[in-house]
């Protein structure tokens, strides 16, 4: 996975979501109260979290023809929130493209030496996210690890029933001929550690707590061991340790 796996340029990007789609219901004016709003809607985004953000807008149409509203077509809801989160996250691309800062700040610590160790090791590594296909591209390259995957990077698509993760997987089982035991996965959401499990993968849950990434959000963790995550990590300074754990002597 990439945004909160690898990459924190998108972190806070709940906290663009949430209240957006909050927003929408609330002024169907149904009589439910905002805490009420936001607790089905948390639900959601966070069931929904690693697959495309189409999915996440879908359900928000839907939430408003259950409260007998006329929902805008789910593209239009997806501009919206994407026009926000750019405003939100504008300077750090900004700093990263003039050179300002340093890739190392927008990476979950240790992610760059995860992806040498697991390169060094022969592993072919692949990169699957629910974002755009061309902003997971021109961010991996911005954060200077896109040159790690030797298997591709693969963003959400406009035909977005062509993709999923789990589409991904199957391809590269067919594609390599391997296993699904010989798959080795990474994620901080839901969908990506659930497909990973399914195929029969090992699923290393990343349960970190964005922004600084220094302790396991104990909230991901939980979702993450509900959907079958092998290992739970806050981050990639435990690497070491993980990989004699992957890879026994």
């Amino acid at each position: 996975d990439f945004d909160g796996t690898l990459s924190l340029l998108r972190s806070g990007w709940v906290d663009v979501m949430v209240p957006m789609m909050v927003e929408v219901l609330a002024d169907l004016k149904t009589g439910e109260s905002e805490a009420e709003l936001r607790s089905i809607v948390e639900d959601y985004v966070a069931r929904l979290t690693g697959k495309q953000t189409i999915y996440q807008m879908i359900e928000l149409a839907r939430q408003v023809e259950l409260r007998g509203g006329k929902p805008l077509d789910p593209l239009a809801y997806k501009k919206i929130y994407h026009d926000r989160l750019m405003q939100k996250i504008r300077h750090r691309r900004e700093a990263l493209r003039q050179g300002k800062e340093p890739p190392e700040k927008y990476l979950v610590p240790g992610a760059r030496e995860l992806l040498e160790a697991l390169k060094e090791r022969g592993l072919r590594l692949y990169c699957a996210s629910g974002t755009d296909h061309a902003y997971t591209v021109e961010e991996a390259e911005m954060l200077q690890i896109a040159g790690y995957f030797d298997g591709g990077i693969y963003g959400a698509q406009d035909d977005y029933k062509s993709f999923s993760k789990a589409i991904l997987i199957q391809r590269i089982i067919n594609a390599m001929e391997c296993r699904g035991d010989e798959i080795l996965g990474f994620g901080d959401g839901y969908v990506e550690i659930r497909n990973v499990k399914e195929a029969g993968g090992v699923a290393v849950g990343v349960a970190t707590d964005e922004p600084e990434c220094q302790k396991v959000d104990e909230w991901k963790r939980n979702r993450l061991i509900q959907v079958g995550a092998d290992y739970i990590i806050p981050n990639y300074l435990c690497r070491e340790r993980l990989l004699q754990t992957l890879f026994p002597e």
